[in-house]
């Protein structure tokens, strides 16, 4: 079994690559590379797509690289699991609003808006840990509860159409998105390669789906 890290430029993946490999070893769950071979990514049993940075800037950098957004696009539509992390995440929903109006993948109906929390005290952006709320049954949260910390750094986030599409909240001067999902796809808010012992049981929970 393999996993691959998707690779187009979109930061630092080394903190990503080392959780993901210490899951995969310790649960005997295959290998984990890092690549921007689109053939990598299509033949690849798990899929993940990091982003940091702007929604269009990262939008741009996949579209950049030949066959790349296709081959994670192919992968989704075998019904394989797919997962993507803070812009990453963001990338799946319709419409990114940030500096603009933007196209993401569709792949989640819904939008991606800037926070604005009721409590003006609040700093965007959103950062550092905070408690999960409204997790609902799914997989990937299997061992994880609410009010267990995950880490942010974020100013948007996604407002999916579908109520259903949301697995998980945080407070943050109101309920803001911090997972969604749809089928064979989860997205998070949060950083769960940064998240300690919760990030670890989730990326665990991941690299073991088969839905």
């Amino acid at each position: 079994m393999t996993t691959v890290i998707v690779d187009y430029n979109s930061g630092n993946l080394r903190s990503a690559e080392k959780s993901f490999q210490r899951m995969a070893v310790e649960l005997d769950a295959g290998d984990v590379v890092v690549s921007a071979d689109p053939d990598m990514v299509r033949k690849a049993d798990h899929v993940v797509l990091p982003g940091v940075g702007a929604f269009a800037d990262c939008r741009r950098e996949l579209g950049a690289i030949d066959g790349l957004f296709g081959a994670c696009a192919e992968h989704v539509k075998s019904g394989k699991p797919f997962m993507g992390i803070c812009v990453g995440m963001q990338m799946m929903a319709t419409w990114g609003r940030e500096h603009g109006s933007h196209k993401g993948f569709d792949w989640i109906k819904g939008e991606v808006v800037r926070l604005q929390p009721d409590n003006p005290t609040l700093k965007i952006p959103h950062m550092g840990w905070n408690e999960l709320d409204n997790i609902v049954l799914h997989p990937v949260f299997d061992g994880i509860s609410n009010g267990d910390h995950v880490y942010f750094v974020h100013s948007y986030h996604m407002q999916p159409e579908n109520p259903d599409d949301l697995l998980a909240t945080v407070e943050y001067g109101g309920a803001i998105t911090a997972a969604v999902g749809h089928d064979n796809i989860i997205g998070t808010q949060f950083h769960p390669e940064k998240s300690q012992s919760t990030g670890l049981r989730l990326i665990g929970n991941f690299l073991q789906w088969k839905p």
